[in-house]
């Protein structure tokens, strides 16, 4: 026996929003927007900001205003220098994630990411830091370069001497483990760059957002 074909009276989907019944008077409404909780009429409106429902509903609407104008009203009041933090913070952020996500060790005493853990997992903020190779003190131009940042347990980046590659201090253990990582005429290009970097507001900025982009995507690569 042939089928008749299925016949909808009405589309699975509509493009109008979906109807909803009013919490205070019980009529059906159709809402103009995704977050209208009653219908048009004043009276439903503040009977239901009256409510217990409505008043949180409210609340955490406006505890969200709140903190967004908060954050705007920070970023507008940085400073270069505030900028400048925030920028050195995500590649440092972002150099030290992929550093443990390839399984590195520590640059300066060479020890394993487990050997570190063990000794210091339980120091505040975790047990690696990114640390720089050239002292942003004294080569501040250098500030964020990424290849001028690498993995450094907890002891090593604050110059402790308790995992200090044997023979050597902190720092001259450093360059050892970056000319094992990548070869001395890198390493004495680096020492060697001097190059003025002054960064605008907008480009701290720009490589603050570049940074924390490529952080939150290795970490969702890694979850």
């Amino acid at each position: 026996m042939k089928r008749t074909p299925l016949q909808r009276k009405t589309p699975l989907k509509s493009g109008a929003a979906r109807r909803k019944r009013c919490p205070e008077c019980r009529v059906m409404f159709s809402p103009s927007r995704d977050s209208q909780a009653v219908c048009g009429e004043i009276e439903c409106a503040i009977a239901y900001g009256k409510s217990e429902k409505g008043r949180a509903i409210a609340g955490k609407a406006l505890a969200d205003v709140g903190r967004r104008d908060l954050r705007e009203r920070k970023e507008a009041l940085k400073s270069r220098a505030d900028h400048l933090k925030d920028a050195e913070k995500a590649v440092r952020d972002y150099r030290r994630t992929y550093e443990l996500s390839i399984g590195s060790g520590c640059i300066s005493c060479g020890e394993s990411q487990e050997a570190v853990l063990a000794a210091q997992g339980w120091k505040v903020g975790g047990a690696f830091d990114g640390g720089h190779f050239m002292g942003k003190g004294a080569r501040p131009e250098l500030r964020l370069e990424p290849t001028n940042i690498w993995l450094q347990c907890k002891a090593c980046n604050s110059g402790s001497y308790m995992h200090a590659r044997k023979g050597y201090t902190v720092s001259q253990g450093f360059r050892a483990g970056l000319i094992a990582r990548i070869g001395l005429d890198a390493v004495e290009a680096l020492e060697a760059d001097h190059t003025p970097r002054k960064e605008t507001v907008e480009q701290l900025k720009a490589i603050t957002a570049e940074y924390r982009a490529k952080t939150r995507e290795l970490k969702r690569a890694a979850a």
